[in-house]
């Protein structure tokens, strides 16, 4: 017999195949997330659970509600919806998907600063409405970049800001040995606040990360510095952002992620002219996202039986 899966979207083909080839699969087909009434209904029997959404809520009320539920995988990086305590007490692994999303969210990272700066997205809408004159960007080169969570995303942000000719400064918990390497230098967080003329975020969320920039971070910061976030959207406080940025106090912001998300069209920050917005798109590559639910089904199939996960987040589980 075939081990029964809960798929809560749909993924790519040979991902799926894969899936299909071992197990079972209740796939949900509906348009937007699974309503989690119909959820907690699928689980009640399975034995795995395959999210390809982070909006589906993993904790104590979902996990009573699947006795037989041996292992948790989601495809993609953060996992601030899933109750990783609560799995790990009742003898479940839970997977992610770090590693191969590094370069993809470095890029688009990394390109949304540099469309922002140089305003290239601006140029083109120009352009589009018969308007063919000069944009005046701002300079990369020379410039201070300041990372605000150098793991290996920030890493990967840093060496390309390293080829544009800028400083790179960072802030992280504690001060990564090799730092020299890469040339970056490790600062207190009022410092990376003070100093940079960039400053990209890319921390997990967490309770200590949520709404860490606010009013008083964003009054410290230079008038001309551009603020990139590409982490969680709750790590900004939307309603400080939109008064930095309405009152210059900083001078452009790029993000990726928002709160909410997704960010409706009548928002007020889509009023100003100094902001950029992407719709969650960091890891959105055929080759990343192909990548990311190999690595989602992989893990779901080793949990299965009872083997280590590839990208484990809690492997001193008892399993199940």
């Amino acid at each position: 017999m075939k081990y029964k899966v809960v798929l809560t979207g749909e993924t790519w083909p040979a991902p799926f195949a894969k899936l299909k080839e071992h197990c079972d699969v209740q796939l949900w087909e509906g348009s937007g997330p699974i309503p989690r009434e119909l959820l907690l209904e699928y689980l009640q029997d399975a034995d795995g659970l395959l999210s390809v959404s982070h909006g589906i809520k993993v904790d104590e009320e979902l996990l009573s509600a699947a006795p037989k539920l041996r292992v948790v995988s989601q495809s993609g990086v953060g996992y601030d919806n899933i109750d990783v305590a609560a799995c790990t007490k009742k003898g479940i692994p839970f997977g992610n998907t770090p590693g191969v999303l590094v370069e993809a969210t470095a890029d688009l990272t990394f390109g949304i600063l540099l469309s922002a700066m140089r305003q290239i997205h601006l140029g083109w809408n120009l352009v589009k409405s018969g308007q063919w004159r000069e944009v005046m960007g701002t300079d990369l080169y020379g410039k201070t970049l300041g990372i605000y969570g150098l793991g290996d995303i920030g890493t990967a942000v840093a060496k390309r800001a390293k080829a544009s000719g800028m400083n790179i400064i960072y802030h992280n918990r504690n001060r990564k040995q090799d730092d020299d390497q890469l040339g970056a230098r490790y600062v207190s967080f009022d410092g990376l606040l003070d100093e940079a003329d960039c400053i990209v975020v890319l921390v997990p969320l967490s309770d200590q990360s949520r709404g860490m920039f606010g009013k008083e971070q964003f009054k410290r910061m230079k008038a001309t510095a551009y603020f990139v976030n590409a982490s969680r959207g709750p790590v900004v406080n939307t309603d400080d952002l939109y008064d930095a940025l309405k009152n210059r106090k900083i001078a452009y912001a790029a993000l990726d992620v928002t709160d909410p998300e997704p960010l409706p069209g009548d928002h007020p920050l889509l009023s100003l002219p100094n902001i950029l917005v992407t719709p969650h798109i960091g890891s959105a590559t055929v080759e990343t996202r192909n990548r990311m639910a190999m690595l989602a089904v992989d893990n779901l199939l080793a949990g299965l039986a009872k083997k280590p996960l590839l990208t484990c987040v809690n492997p001193s589980v008892n399993y199940k």
